[in-house]
């Protein structure tokens, strides 16, 4: 078939336009922008519309590309990668296929998986020279390494009994050296493997909208006639019963479209079956891949287009996927049969869905034990999850990998290119390999990737996309290091690589696996529906004696000494629940200290315990309390992650330590911690999926999103929630998500049920001015200072008098913002040139970051240390902005960040920029949050310094309320005008250096 792109817009009355997108792949192929309003279905199965994303494969000759049935592809949504695995999977049955993409983290690893993968490993370690003896030893090494130990022991498997099963196959791997490899010349097969170039071989492919990791890619020469070739082909390994099935071969034809991307046309592969040693030629015809790249398109377009708005309707809707295939045998064994009676229920019933007549008993006896309240929750959660990841996706896709340049990526911080690869690369582990990079123009460049974070590494010219992924281990001005998943030492040394945060790597996959676990039919997802959908009032026991054993009495009291009333109170309440505590922890009252005094407690008393929050800083900063008691405890998670004062603890250092090699000395290990700690985002660790806790902690849980708060609950007794609703919410960018209530923490949902909520008001942080803001503006006074010495307690400036500001009578704004007996201070910026500025539709402040910067230094001027001091912003562009700056002075140990940041921080001095200022009523969203603002003026102990336009914040409800209260008290201040900031920075360099050192000998 012929498309012209001129002449196709008259014939569907819409305008044709090929954009360049700035990406051109390494075969000299472009992805174009088409706005077209349908194709042929002989191309693709779906219909394209206007603004998606195509690209063509074929001949184009003067503006007419020829895609038929001998030349030629169509590929819709190239940006969407899709695995090999997933397309084939769609063949069978695409409605499985599209749940699987949505509800990977429900598929649990099974004893012939596992046996599978250690297989894989086997085969791939041990090349082409394969002997018994040789074999026996690979396999002792992988079966009784560290790698496949929890998975072992979650499977409650013994290392000799999978070693038994695994030797059975050594027969056939031998079989198949013998026939397949070129060692062996006596065999007659045409197809000979001479070589094992790569194992696991990562590749991603925008060209063909396809991604995959390649079992084993093969130097391989084939004779035919008299002619012999020789090739470089993908070898797909499988471990199960031989079946040549359509679904092997065409992960094999798919694996070949994906070596296109590195390598010439291999045009077919190989299917490698490792229980018969025999090794299956597929080769990839026309029509086969034709066919192929048809259904990658029609998932592609399904998994895009998953909502959709009605006529007339506001309201975004779940759109429904592929109907239920009538085969009630494929469906029983279908690793998505829960998921997908549950969307056929809890969306499909809307839309007239047909369910096949062999699945309605099936569909009944799946989801009987749902209300349909239950299925409503289900429903409202699947659609704020799809909305918020459609959100991000579009803002900071994977694709902006392959589609922007590095120096582009560079700009936002996500993004490091221009590195060569330094020094010899470390087998860290098995499987993990620790590389040094460096810049090559020597600085590496300001960024947001932090310790810790996932990356991808490419090199510059996408020739090598996906390469690799990891962790950043350490980062530097010169160079930084990352655990790969592969060792790159083979590739050569002028190789110029790109190093992209892969933002979103956990997704959507975790919280709806959360979701889907919730609607299951098992005792602790069937109490936690009843609880936290339901609403069931939580119950108490009457007496202490009934849970405190008489042992523990003499402890706890001891424990409960060092508390509050408050504090106290919320210890008796966990004690009495039978399902759950809610503590509030109001701004400075000691949160931390609480949770280690009743982690203290219920372990004393016998209890288990799963301490979990949001982020790794928190539980860490729990841990680091709980380490300087006898109370031992288990910290999961990556150790790049960990504190290093806690890396002592964690699983990988005390298996190191101890050289546990056994499933019976990592069972051991478990059993013997009474506390196990980890984020939210780490609960499908075996230890915490085998065991169930008497007790769940969790911490922060007014910012964690229900779905993920969810996880841990379903592994323990009793749960109890810390935080409070009027500070920060879970973070939602969709506005519409937003609006249907995704914000609504765990936490604010229960909260209704006043009986199982204690509230912390006793705080140890504010001195009584500060305090007074937020117990004005949202607390009604509730919060009180814990001592005469906190209340009164002023910054110490010991060099305030040097700064001679009592001489100059026209700074009064300086010396009462400076004067430790005046702990709040507003600045005023209505009467100076003071200008938003918008760029990129970022704002800022230029005038703010200057008085800012001035006030930052004066501050260390008077003897404030630079960690004492911290900069608050609710705009990340101000940030960027202050903390240039600051590059390269004496003030680059202070702490700019943003309001979410410093959330259960705290500073001496905090200073906090505003930004708004402008005459056009210009209200944007972030300032508009009164628990944002909460936050903001609730970090400082001695000293609160906000600066801004009264005017123009007072257009914020929350600001104006605050404003008002600082009007009444006399706490804001005009300026005038700012000449003190002419001489700005020179002024403000006379005896720094010298001050600073007397301060760091202090």
């Amino acid at each position: 078939m012929q498309i012209n792109l001129c002449l196709l817009a008259s014939k569907l009355s819409s305008f044709v336009r090929l954009a360049d997108l700035g990406f051109k792949n390494p075969h000299n192929h472009y992805m174009g922008n088409f706005f077209l309003s349908c194709l042929y279905g002989d191309l693709i199965s779906v219909p394209v519309q206007p603004g998606d994303i195509i690209h063509l494969e074929g001949e184009c000759n003067s503006g007419i590309w020829i895609i038929n049935a001998d030349s030629g592809y169509l590929i819709l949504y190239p940006d969407v990668l899709l695995s090999g695995t997933s397309v084939s999977k769609s063949i069978q049955c695409m409605r499985r296929a599209i749940l699987s993409e949505k509800f990977r983290k429900c598929e649990r690893t099974t004893r012939a998986m596992l046996v599978g993968t250690i297989l894989h490993e086997i085969f791939q370690k041990a090349g082409i020279n394969f002997t018994q003896e040789k074999l026996k030893e690979i396999a002792f090494s992988v079966v009784h390494g560290p790698k496949y130990l929890k998975e072992l022991y979650q499977l409650n498997l013994e290392q000799k009994d999978i070693m038994h099963e695994i030797e059975e196959y050594f027969p056939s791997f031998i079989k198949w050296a013998e026939v397949y490899t070129y060692k062996h010349t006596k065999s007659c097969y045409s197809a000979k493997v001479t070589e094992i170039l790569d194992v696991e071989e990562n590749i991603w492919c925008p060209r063909f909208g396809l991604k995959g990791k390649i079992d084993v890619t093969a130097g391989v020469t084939i004779h035919e006639r008299s002619k012999t070739q020789t090739r470089i082909m993908p070898l797909e390994l499988k471990s199960g019963k031989e079946s040549n099935s359509v679904e092997h071969r065409s992960q094999v034809i798919l694996y070949s479209l994906l070596c296109q991307e590195r390598r010439v046309d291999p045009e077919g592969g190989f299917l490698l079956y490792l229980k018969t040693g025999n090794m299956i030629p597929v080769v990839g015809s026309r029509m086969d891949r034709r066919e192929l790249i048809k259904l990658r398109n029609q998932l592609a377009f399904y998994l895009i287009h998953n909502t959709y708005k009605s006529i007339g309707k506001k309201q975004t809707q779940l759109a429904p996927l592929p109907p239920l295939i009538n085969d009630s045998q494929a469906c029983s064994y279908c690793s998505q049969k829960q998921n997908c009676i549950l969307y056929s229920r809890a969306v499909e019933h809307q839309k007239d869905v047909l369910i096949p007549p062999d699945m309605v008993a099936a569909t009944e006896k799946e989801s009987c034990h749902l209300k349909p309240s239950h299925l409503e929750y289900f429903h409202l959660w699947y659609l704020m999850l799809t909305l918020e990841s459609q959100y991000k996706d579009r803002k900071k896709g994977r694709k902006n990998i392959w589609m922007l340049p590095a120096a582009e990526r560079e700009k936002h911080g996500d993004c490091i290119g221009n590195m060569i690869r330094i020094e010899n690369v470390v087998e860290v582990s098995d499987g993990q390999y620790l590389h040094w990079f460096q810049r090559r123009d020597d600085c590496v460049p300001i960024t947001t990737l932090m310790v810790g974070d996932r990356i991808v590494l490419s090199d510059e010219d996408n020739n090598l996309l996906g390469l690799s992924t990891g962790y950043i281990q350490e980062v530097n001005r010169t160079k930084l290091s990352c655990l790969l998943d592969r060792n790159l030492s083979h590739l050569s040394g002028d190789t110029v690589y790109r190093l992209d945060h892969e933002e979103g790597a956990l997704g959507i996959e975790a919280p709806l696996a959360n979701l889907s676990k919730l609607m299951e039919n098992s005792p602790a997802s069937e109490k936690l529906r009843s609880l936290i959908i339901d609403f069931s009032k939580p119950e108490f026991v009457q007496y202490l004696s009934s849970v405190l054993p008489s042992e523990a009495k003499d402890t706890v009291a001891n424990i409960l000494k060092g508390l509050n009333k408050p504090q106290k109170q919320a210890m008796k309440q966990v004690l009495l629940s039978k399902d759950y505590t809610l503590i509030v922890g109001m701004p400075g009252t000691g949160k931390t200290t609480t949770i280690c005094a009743l982690v203290r407690i219920l372990s004393a008393c016998g209890f288990s315990v799963l301490l979990t929050s949001f982020t790794h800083t928190a539980v860490d900063n729990i841990l680091l309390k709980l380490a300087k008691f006898k109370v031992g405890f288990l910290r999961l998670g990556r150790a790049q992650k960990v504190h290093p004062d806690i890396k002592r603890f964690t699983e990988e250092e005390i298996c190191r330590s101890k050289c546990i090699k056994t499933v019976a000395q990592l069972e051991e290990l478990y059993q013997s911690q009474p506390v196990i700690a980890t984020t939210c985002m780490g609960i499908n660790h075996p230890i915490i999926t085998r065991k169930r806790f008497d007790f769940c902690i969790v911490d922060e849980a007014s910012q964690i999103s229900q779905p993920i708060c969810l996880g841990p609950l379903f592994y323990s007794l009793r749960f109890v929630l810390v935080g409070d609703h009027q500070q920060l919410p879970p973070l939602v960018q969709n506005p519409e998500a937003r609006e249907l209530g995704m914000s609504e923490s765990l936490f604010k949902r229960l909260e209704q049920n006043k009986n199982a909520v204690v509230r912390l008001t006793v705080q140890y942080r504010m001195n009584s001015k500060i305090m007074s803001l937020s117990n004005k503006l949202v607390y009604d006074g509730k919060l009180e200072c814990g001592s005469e010495k906190v209340s009164r307690a002023i910054i110490d400036l010991p060099n305030l008098k040097k700064l001679k500001l009592e001489e100059s009578s026209s700074e009064t704004w300086l010396k009462e913002t400076l004067d430790p007996n005046n702990p709040v201070c507003f600045l005023n910026t209505e009467k100076v040139e003071a200008p938003e500025q918008t760029e990129k539709g970022c704002i800022s402040n230029m005038t703010e970051a200057r008085l800012v910067f001035f006030l930052t230094s004066m501050f260390l001027k008077a003897g404030c240390k630079p960690s004492d001091i911290g900069v608050i912003s609710p705009y990340r562009h101000q940030l960027k902005i202050i903390t240039d700056l600051m590059e390269g002075s004496y003030l680059t140990d202070v702490e700019v960040n943003t309001v979410d940041r410093y959330q259960g921080r705290d500073k001496s001095v905090i200073i906090v920029s505003f930004v708004r200022n402008n005459v056009d009523g210009n209200v944007g969203e972030l300032l508009k949050d009164w628990r944002r603002l909460n936050v903001a003026i609730t970090r400082a102990k001695h000293k609160l310094v906000m600066v801004g336009c009264v005017p123009s914040l007072c257009l914020y409800p929350p600001l104006k309320k605050l404003l008002h209260h600082l009007k009444n008290e006399s706490m804001i201040s005009f300026l005038f005008h700012l000449h003190i900031l002419t001489f700005w920075p020179g002024c403000l360099d006379e005896d720094f250096s010298g001050l600073l050192n007397e301060y760091e000998k202090m």
